[in-house]
């Protein structure tokens, strides 16, 4: 079996690494690694997709991942890479994000028998006695030093509040508590959480005399500049009500051609012979590059039947126009009485979600983009009733891509 750090460095998945050499040496053996999710929303996005691959590769070659649900840590918050602080939030919607969080990691990682663990870091750190952790934890901690994380030093420019600045040594205390409880050895994460993941390997090295080590990825950006994971809709969600499998494929099928090879390297397991064969192709060719990436994303992420349909529903609009029956196309349910003294189709576009606002719909239909069953709209208020319904459906379209099916409620 590989060196599971071949892969990563072939597949790009490195940023940074604590002792290249010594890590090497490491993962020659079965080791366990862990990283951190934060639950802060019902749903990881497409943005921590990232992590979640380099866990599916740890395990694929033999070592075991630990997840970490920072129900603890994110009654603090973490600073890193924001410019102000974040909500608190109750222990309450931590607790419940956690769960959905739980469900979503399953369908990545193996967690029959010990294979991959999930933990909650609440369990130990809400128990923690303040005074004694001070004591024992606070005073291997050089505040010089930790003015001079990244993710301090940007935050002091804007205001850095206590609760936060005590973020550092609770992470790094995970570190330790995974280290004394599962023999934890490799923590990894975002390249943001650098200073977090060295406090922690200090912290194991002070208390326990013993080497630790941690691994960094990339921060993605696409071609275009936007953060990964984003859409002009919002965040790309795990969770399949949150984002359906159709729009999920949608945001894979439509990426840069310049980010294919790149995404096929890090968001499925097509063997990279085969990525890069994919990579090299140019104009039309490069469709079924896309079409491989989108699938297999999807598949990872919702299963294959899910990302057969959303295949399926995708080809049917774009390859043939054909509105498809299929549920893995968006679907707005309005009422019937809705239409009945027929609606402005700028309005309509709003309502159904396919624009944020009745203003961007005006724009949209002015400058020739909506459509509505395949016919081009001429006028943004072009009056819409039931009559254009077909077996109680209407399908919207905005631009070449973006598709909503309204389903009439009788």
């Amino acid at each position: 079996m590989r060196n599971v750090l071949d892969i990563f460095e072939e597949r790009g998945f490195l940023e940074q690494v604590t002792d290249h050499q010594e890590v090497r040496e490491l993962l020659e053996s079965p080791v366990t690694c862990y990283i951190g999710f934060d639950p802060t929303a019902k749903s990881l996005h497409a943005g921590s997709l990232l992590p979640i691959m380099s866990l599916v590769h740890m395990q694929q070659n033999g070592h075991r991942p630990i997840v970490v649900i920072g129900g603890g840590t994110a009654l603090v918050g973490d600073p890193s890479g924001k410019t102000e602080m974040r909500p608190v939030m109750t222990r309450e919607e931590i607790n419940e994000n956690a769960e959905a969080i739980k469900k979503q990691m399953a369908r990545f990682l193996d967690f029959e028998e010990g294979r991959a663990l999930m933990v909650n870091n609440a369990d130990w750190l809400t128990k923690l006695n303040y005074i004694e952790f001070l004591r024992d934890i606070g005073r291997h901690f050089s505040v010089n030093r930790m003015l001079a994380a990244e993710s301090y030093k940007t935050r002091l420019e804007t205001g850095l509040s206590f609760i936060e600045f005590n973020y550092m040594l609770l992470q790094a205390y995970d570190f330790w508590y995974l280290f004394k409880h599962y023999d934890c050895r490799i923590q990894m994460g975002g390249n943001d959480q650098w200073g977090n993941i060295l406090a922690g390997a200090d912290l194991i090295r002070r208390l326990e005399g013993q080497t630790v080590h941690g691994i960094t990825f990339p921060l993605l950006t696409t071609s275009s500049g936007i953060k990964m994971g984003k859409t002009h809709k919002g965040a790309v969600w795990l969770d399949p009500k949150l984002t359906s499998p159709y729009e999920y494929y949608q945001y894979w099928i439509n990426q840069d051609d310049r980010d294919v090879e790149r995404f096929l390297a890090l968001f499925t397991l097509v063997p990279m012979d085969e990525v890069r064969r994919l990579g090299s192709l140019k104009g039309e060719d490069i469709r079924d590059a896309k079409r491989i990436l989108a699938f297999e994303a999807t598949k990872l992420c919702h299963g294959e039947q899910a990302a057969r349909k959303a295949q399926d529903a995708s080809e049917k609009l774009f390859g043939r126009g054909e509105v498809g029956d299929s549920d893995s196309i968006p679907t707005c349910e309005m009422p019937e009485a809705d239409f009945e003294a027929g609606i402005p189709a700028y309005i309509l576009f709003e309502k159904s979600g396919l624009c944020k606002s009745r203003g961007e719909a005006r724009r949209l239909i002015t400058q020739g983009g909506g459509y509505i069953n395949g016919r081009r709209l001429e006028t943004f208020d072009e009056i819409i009733t039931s009559d254009l319904f077909n077996d109680g459906t209407l399908l919207l379209r905005a631009g070449k891509k973006r598709y909503v099916k309204v389903q009439l409620l009788v």
